[in-house]
Parts: C-alpha cells; structure tokens; sequence
C-alpha cells in the first residue's frame, strides 16, 4: 500500500510538467556560418600583471565570433518574439561571472524584472560597466572576489552591454527579454526552447558581430519545430551595436 500510495504522489508531482509538454511545443535548431571563418585577436594580458598571471599559459583570444571548422557558431542568443501568456518572473538570479579577468558566460539571457547578479571572482579590482539604450546602465567598481552587485531590468533590451573599464577588452552581452522562451547557441551551434505555447511567432537571433535575424515559426502542440539560421559573414550589425561595441584593449 505504501508503494502504491508513493507512485501516486510521484505522478501527482510529475503531471504538471506532463501537461505543459503536451500543451506545448519545441522549437529546435542550428546557427551556421557559411563564410569564411574569421580570427579573433590574442587578448594581450600583459597589461595588468594580475591578469597575466590568472591566465599564465593560457592563448586568451577575444571571442567575438566562436565557431567550428564547419561553422557552427556558438553565442547567438536566440528568442521568440510575439503574443505569448505571462509567466511569473523567476526569483533564482541569473549570474554573470568575472574570472580571470574575462566574463563568463559571454551571452546570457534575462527576464524583465529577474535579479542579474554580477560576481567578481578575481582577487582584484574590476568595474562593471553596462551601456544601456533603454536607460537601465550601471557602473559599478568590485574591488574584491566576492563582490556581487545585484541589478533588475525595467525594461527590454537587445542587448545589454557589459564591459570593464579597466580591462577593455572585458565584454559581455545580455538579452532583456518578458518572456522566458529564449536560449543562446552551445559549441556545436544548436539552440533549444522548449514549452512554448501554441501559436505564430518571429523568432529572432542575434550574434554581436552580425546582427540579428528574424524567421517566423509556428508552434504546436506536442510538436518540434527546426528553424536554422545562417550568417554569410559579410553582415554588419547595426549604428546603435557598433557605438556599443568596445574595441580590444
């Protein structure tokens, strides 16, 4: 009886998620570069003794475009824009690293409203410095590891910029964004975002040197739908993502 009592719980606990999947659907896909694969420049760490000595024999390069031989292309923040229900806004924070003098992750993604958490983890001074179109920047000086500055969006942005004066070639990118149906491409260029409600949207990706893209996607229920993006390599991002973007220091 108590076996049977305790399954019953357990499925009680599981159906909620079982719902949203079968009430929802899946939209999958890759982000491709088909051009030529272009170099990133060698970060000269050498210019803050403390920073050359957190990354001693490590070949630091400036990640502005990461991808594979094939041109799969990691760090494209990718969302799905349109009429979808509100969700509650999550309470867990969402964090955004500084560690051996570089920003990790290097794209992320936020919620109107959800607490990011910038953490310094380096035992010496950053700043953390957000430009912002939308009038939400901050800048912030963390002397310590340990340091944490916590900061709520009001409003949506593609994208937040993160940089640290002192360290110019630190840079990081955040997606503000109402919903919670975004995701940014691994290593092997493939995004997932999954319980999306039914229905027809514009799903947008954007990537810091090419800009962005739109395709439409329509959603349904208990479905997986595959939308790829491909970037040629000759794209420019626009007047208002260059003046955000911060030379390598």
């Amino acid at each position: 009886m108590r076996n049977i009592c305790l399954a019953f719980a357990i499925f009680l606990a599981l159906l909620p998620e079982a719902l949203a999947q079968a009430n929802s659907g899946t939209i999958k896909g890759k982000i491709h570069l088909s051009g030529k694969l272009p170099g990133n420049p060698v970060i000269r760490m050498g210019m803050d003794p403390m920073c050359a000595k957190a990354s001693a024999g490590k070949r630091i390069v400036q990640e502005y475009v990461v991808a594979t031989a094939d041109g799969s292309l990691a760090n494209v923040f990718v969302r799905v824009q349109g009429n979808v229900p509100q969700t509650p806004v999550p309470t867990q924070p969402v964090t955004l690293d500084q560690k051996g003098c570089l920003f990790y992750p290097r794209v992320l993604g936020v919620r109107v409203g959800q607490t990011l958490q910038v953490k310094n983890s380096d035992a010496f001074l950053h700043n953390a410095h957000a430009l912002s179109g939308k009038d939400q920047g901050f800048n912030v000086g963390q002397p310590t590891a340990g340091n944490v500055y916590n900061w709520k969006s009001k409003a949506e942005e593609i994208m937040l910029h993160l940089k640290c004066d002192i360290h110019t070639w630190m840079n990081a990118y955040v997606g503000v964004v109402t919903n919670p149906y975004f995701a940014v491409s691994d290593t092997l260029g493939t995004f997932t975002i999954d319980k999306v409600p039914p229905g027809t949207y514009m799903l947008q990706a954007w990537q810091e040197r090419f800009g962005m893209q739109t395709k439409p996607v329509t959603v349904k229920a208990g479905g997986v739908v595959t939308v790829d993006f491909t970037y040629t390599g000759n794209e420019k991002p626009s007047a208002s993502l260059r003046q955000l973007t911060v030379p390598l220091g």
